[in-house]
């Protein structure tokens, strides 16, 4: 495709998560600074609410490899659908316990005697729950019950919850109150501020291995009103611009190649008038 033409040793806007990609937005950095001060000070239950698309799993990963190069247990659920039983088993699994021991003598106890273990080797704990609002609510009172667990001076384990906005509405249910009670610190990843886009996406091409931008100032202005900033949308329409760009071949991206590459992207936000170009 577009690689040799631009430079590129890979694709700079996929959409897997990928941490060498990361980028500290205003937004992201907000998150990321509440989550550490609040792991730091061990208070246990943490939320982190952003739309989809907003960068949360990224954001997730990355301080995920952060947290292990320095030195703690951690637990990653990346699809939280689970019932209480089995949610325990899989924080047994991530946390490096024995699960046939766990499923002989109990999964809450063996929880418990893991957490112990890790709390003794001096090895704080922590679980990052993704996609938090597919959590049923037996599940979500189960994690209330793991908070309970503690020494003197702080919670055994620490646990995140990444959601999206629905997680808020999950969390108002009456049956669940003991637990959104307990939620210490939480934050709402904003989109990309109109500055930060060209910087974004120069980051990205440059990790990519370009030497220089692929967009211009005005295409990368265009590009930020029709994602509004939202990273995932961001990467798609850019992706199709370069593509665009390529079948022309021309050295950057101009801001009708991001006008046509909108058309065909949902979400992104077209002037009424250009989706009857689209279609005609």
């Amino acid at each position: 495709m577009y690689l040799a033409h631009f430079g590129l040793k890979e694709f700079p806007f996929g959409l897997t998560p990928d941490t060498g990609y990361f980028f500290p937005g205003a937004g992201v950095q907000a998150a990321l600074n509440t989550l550490l001060v609040a792991l730091d000070s061990g208070e246990g239950l943490i939320k982190i609410v952003g739309e989809v698309g907003s960068g949360k799993t990224l954001l997730c990963r990355y301080l995920l490899n952060q947290l292990e190069s320095k030195g703690w247990a951690a637990a990653y659920i990346p699809n939280p659908h689970l019932l209480p039983a089995a949610l325990n088993q899989a924080l047994l699994v991530e946390l490096g316990a024995d699960v046939k021991h766990g499923i002989a003598y109990g999964l809450t106890k063996a929880l418990e005697t893991r957490l112990l273990e890790l709390a003794q080797a001096g090895k704080p704990a922590v679980a990052l729950i993704d996609e938090a609002q597919a959590m049923p609510l037996e599940s979500l009172e189960a994690l209330r019950l793991i908070t309970n667990l503690e020494t003197e001076k702080r919670k055994l384990l620490q646990i995140v919850l990444f959601g999206q906005p629905e997680l808020d509405t999950r969390l108002a249910d009456p049956s669940v109150r003991q637990i959104r009670s307990r939620i210490a610190f939480h934050e709402r990843i904003t989109p990309l501020a109109s500055h930060e886009t060209p910087v974004y996406l120069m980051h990205r091409v440059t990790q990519a291995g370009a030497a220089g931008p692929l967009f211009t100032p005005a295409a990368a202005k265009k590009l930020h009103r029709l994602s509004q900033g939202v990273p995932r949308l961001l990467n798609i329409l850019a992706h199709k611009t370069l593509l665009l760009a390529y079948g022309e071949g021309r050295a950057q991206a101009e801001p009708r190649h991001a006008d046509l590459a909108a058309r065909d992207t949902p979400g992104s936000r077209v002037a009424w008038w250009q989706h009857f170009l689209g279609a005609a």
